[in-house]
């Protein structure tokens, strides 16, 4: 492992020396290329040499423990030595998981679909509360939110919503909310006051680019129609929503949230692009080891990954065990708890098989 850092460290070296040359200054792509490469090694580099120096220090205080006879200086080259021992040992771990391998897709933005699963209207409410769930979540991240597609069951639930989150590093804190999430609660309608478990699906998706998925338009419907719901000024009166139908696949993706129907086209185009690069990275996935699931799950839709118990007032991901007793905070969008604390369980379960 320390060989790997020396090679990283000698790379990082390189690669500051290369961007000092004027020729590389007027190759806006290669210069772009070696900024980015840098910013990315840039912390490993720096912990890397703090550790070195953290194992410098505790060489000289064991060397000056070994030399002096002085009782008060010996004192403080054992306080010396504690200190450089901690410093070694957190930078140890900190060079461990700077070192994990950096999924491709965290810093790009993300498609999420909520969909009303058992439950009726009631599950039709929940997915409403989920989509102000993250929404909130995203303010606070300042992400910015777009709406593409919903489908409203006529009192303020969603049988189904289709939206954008864009930002930095937004798939790498939302990747793990997908699969089904479940609410129990006593319904508005219930005049019992009993208590019901209703429950609502996630997917989320990073963004692709068009580098990532070639798509032929000539495999693509493109039906379009008139809007419904609330949509401004005009929605009702120009056939501006569109239908995409994916032949070879059968992905239909529907958008009606802008006026204009070419902008609904490249929204459309936009997700089902986004559908499609998620087909292929669960095929990869299913490919992978076993333990890299084992964890925080596989993700799949069907797998039910949280609880949302009202009465008791409490969140539960059944992924790390993981019990929130703030479930009026989370459902307000603090999510910080619950996403720091699965990355945290992937990165262990990564971690594992790693030796330093």
């Amino acid at each position: 492992m320390l060989d790997r850092l020396d090679d990283l460290l000698k790379h990082y070296e390189e690669i500051q020396a290369e961007l000092s040359e004027p020729s590389v200054a007027q190759d806006a792509e290669r210069f772009r290329m070696l900024m980015k490469e840098l910013n990315d090694l840039t912390p490993l580099a720096d912990a890397y040499r703090s550790y070195i120096a953290a194992i410098s220090d505790e060489e000289d205080s064991l060397h000056l423990l070994e030399e002096e006879s002085d009782e008060e200086l010996r004192e403080l080259a054992k306080d010396e030595l504690a200190d450089a021992r901690k410093r070694r040992q957190e930078l140890k771990e900190e060079i461990r998981l700077l070192l994990l391998p950096k999924d491709p897709n965290d810093d790009k933005n993300v498609v999420m679909e909520i969909r009303a699963g058992v439950g009726g209207d009631e599950a039709a409410l929940f997915a409403a509360d989920l989509y102000r769930m993250y929404s909130r979540y995203a303010e606070r991240c300042h992400w910015k939110t777009e709406l593409v597609n919903v489908s409203e069951n006529g009192i303020g639930g969603f049988k189904e919503i289709v939206f954008m989150i864009n930002g930095q590093g937004a798939f790498s804190r939302l990747k793990f909310e997908s699969g089904v999430h479940r609410v129990q609660r006593v319904p508005e309608t219930e005049s019992g006051g009993r208590i019901h478990t209703s429950a609502a699906s996630v997917a989320v998706m990073p963004e692709a680019e068009e580098v990532d998925v070639q798509i032929d338009m000539n495999d693509c419907r493109f039906d379009v129609f008139r809007a419904s719901g609330n949509g401004g000024q005009c929605v009702n009166t120009t056939d501006s929503a569109v239908r995409l139908t994916h032949i070879p696949t059968g992905i239909v993706v529907s958008c009606q949230d802008e006026k204009s129907q070419i902008k609904n086209k490249a929204k459309a185009m936009k997700v089902l692009r986004s559908r499609l690069f998620d087909l292929e990275l669960r095929k990869k996935q299913d490919k992978e080891a076993s333990e890299r699931r084992s964890q925080i799950g596989s993700g799949d839709r069907s797998e039910k990954i949280r609880t949302y118990n009202f009465p008791q007032g409490r969140v539960t991901d059944h992924r790390i065990k993981l019990t929130i007793h703030r479930i009026d905070a989370v459902m307000d969008g603090d999510l910080t708890e619950l996403t720091d604390s699965l990355i945290a369980a992937d990165q262990a379960s990564r971690l594992s098989g790693q030796n330093m």
